[in-house]
C-alpha cells in the first residue's frame, strides 16, 4: 500500500502497551514503520504505526507513571474512537509469574489468557463485595478474546507440538535492528532465575546477593533456556502483588498463571488477547533486571501469533466498535 493512501481505517490490530521498554520491544517486532497520521480532536494517545506480514497494526502506550486498569480502558477507548476499523487487539508486556504444581513457570516464560468454561481468561480479583467475618466474593467476568484470535492460538498450539517457536529466532533477529550497546537490555539476563520460598522476605538489598539460598524452591532445571509457553488465566488488578503468600493464595482461589495491573481494565471495552512475558515471581524479591527481555519474548510471541492469522479472518471479523456496540446492545435486551 502506498503510504500517501494509508489513512486511519487501514489499520485493523490494536496493540496496546503499560511501559515504554514494552513499547520498544513491539515496535522491534514491525516488519514496516508506517509515517504518523494526523491525530484526530479529544485523542491524548501517542502511536507508532507499522506492518507485520499482511496486517497494519496501531501501537499505543500508557503514559508515563499512569497506569493499572482505568488508564488502560481510556488508552484503548481513545485507539477505537481513531481507527475504526481495528478487529483485534492485544495487550502486550510483562508480568508476575505464579509458580504453582499446575505450571512450571520460570523467568523468561510467556503466559497468554485462554478463556476456560467459567472466564474469558483474565480475572479481575479484586472485584466483587467484601463479606463479613472478612471473606470476599468476587464478582462479575470479563469478555473472553475475538474468535479470530481464539483460533490462531489453537492453530499455533497445533504447529508447537511438532516444531519449535519462532520467539527466539524473532529475538536473534532483533540485532540488525538497533544499536549494538543497546541490544543488551533487551536480551537474556546472565542473572540466576532464583524462585524462594513464598514466606521468606527479601533481604534489603538491590539484588538478592545477600538472601538465603537456604530458601530457594528447589527446581529441576530445564534442557534449554528458551521461554515456554503457558497458556491460562491471568490475575489483574489495581495493585502490584509484591508478596509471595499473597500470590500463592490467588493461585490456590483462582487457578493463575500471572498477575499484572493493566487487563481488567480493558476486557470489556477493547476486546483482545493478553500476553506477559515473566519477569518475576511477584514476591518481595522482585527487581527490573528482566523486564527488557521479557517485554521482547512476549512481543516476539505476538509477532509469531500474527503471522498465524490469514487477513481474510481479520477482514471478515466485525470491528471491535461494533463488537462491543453489539453485546451492549445485546445486555440491554436481556435487561428489557
Amino acid at each position: 500500500m502506498d503510504a500517501r493512501t494509508r489513512s486511519h481505517d487501514d489499520y485493523t490490530v490494536g496493540w496496546i502497551c503499560a511501559l515504554p521498554v514494552e513499547t520498544a520491544a513491539a515496535k522491534l517486532m514491525l516488519d514496516e514503520i508506517h509515517p504518523p497520521l494526523p491525530r484526530l480532536p479529544m485523542d491524548q494517545n501517542a502511536y507508532i504505526l507499522g506492518s507485520i506480514g499482511e496486517h497494519n497494526i496501531v501501537i499505543a502506550s500508557l503514559p508515563t507513571g499512569v497506569y493499572g486498569t482505568i488508564s488502560a480502558a481510556t488508552v484503548g477507548m481513545q485507539l477505537l474512537s481513531s481507527f475504526h476499523a481495528i478487529r483485534i487487539g492485544f495487550m502486550v508486556g510483562i508480568g508476575g509469574g505464579v509458580p504453582s504444581s499446575k505450571a512450571d513457570i520460570r523467568l523468561g516464560d510467556v503466559v497468554v489468557s485462554q478463556p476456560t468454561d467459567t472466564s474469558g481468561g483474565v480475572i479481575q480479583y479484586d472485584l466483587g463485595k467484601a463479606l463479613s467475618g472478612g471473606q470476599f466474593e468476587r464478582t462479575g467476568t470479563l469478555n473472553r478474546p475475538p474468535k479470530v484470535l481464539l483460533t490462531a492460538l489453537a492453530t499455533l498450539q497445533a504447529h508447537h507440538l511438532t516444531e519449535d517457536s519462532q520467539v527466539v529466532g524473532f529475538i536473534s533477529n532483533l540485532q540488525a535492528k538497533i544499536v549494538p550497546y543497546k541490544a543488551t537490555k533487551f536480551t537474556r539476563p546472565t542473572q540466576e532465575d532464583c524462585l524462594f520460598q513464598a514466606e521468606y522476605d527479601h533481604v534489603a538489598s538491590d539484588t538478592c546477593i545477600d538472601c538465603d539460598r537456604s530458601k530457594l524452591v528447589p527446581r529441576t532445571p530445564r534442557e534449554h533456556q528458551g521461554p515456554v509457553i503457558h497458556y491460562g488465566l491471568i490475575g489483574s488488578a489495581n495493585q502490584v502483588i509484591k508478596d509471595g503468600r499473597r500470590r500463592d493464595q490467588l493461585a490456590r482461589d483462582l487457578g493463575i498463571h500471572c498477575v499484572e495491573i493493566e487487563a481488567a481494565g480493558l476486557m470489556n471495552e477493547f476486546p483482545c488477547l493478553v500476553i506477559r512475558g515473566i519477569c518475576d515471581y511477584a514476591d518481595s524479591h522482585k527487581n527490573k533486571e528482566w523486564q527488557g527481555y521479557t517485554a521482547t519474548v512476549a512481543a516476539a510471541y505476538a509477532r509469531e501469533l500474527l503471522l498465524v492469522v490469514a487477513i481474510d479472518q481479520i477482514n471478515s471479523t466485525l470491528t471491535a466498535r461494533d463488537t462491543l456496540a453489539h453485546s451492549s446492545k445485546r445486555i440491554f435486551t436481556i435487561l428489557l
